[in-house]
């Protein structure tokens, strides 16, 4: 019976290792109608790989989410600063037009 589990635990590992050297794709569409009518369409699709294996085929997004890498939420963070300080430049801007254009009402 030992024997038996340990040869299945083997197996699993180098199942597992093969589809994370390798990668799985597994896609599928799901349609929901009536009367030949499409009320609703989803596409899954799902990729099973090891970090090495996503990154080599392109795949690295995790490394830009903010929500996933602190790097990535500190880069968001400083370009929302950015942003913030061009908008209240134009908005100061708008505000001291605005004034000017009522002086001469």
């Amino acid at each position: 019976m030992a024997i038996e589990q340990s040869t299945q635990s083997s197996n699993l590992v180098d199942v597992l290792e093969t589809v994370l050297d390798k990668g799985v794709v597994i896609a599928g569409d799901i349609r929901v109608g009536l009367a030949d009518i499409e009320l609703l369409s989803i596409k899954i699709r799902l990729i099973i790989a090891s970090v090495d294996k996503a990154k080599e085929i392109g795949m690295d997004w995790w490394e830009t989410d903010p929500y996933l890498s602190s790097k990535a939420a500190d880069e968001n963070q400083e370009q929302l600063k950015k942003e913030n300080e061009q908008l209240q430049k134009r908005i100061d801007a708008l505000e001291d037009k605005i004034a000017h254009d009522n002086r001469f009402i």
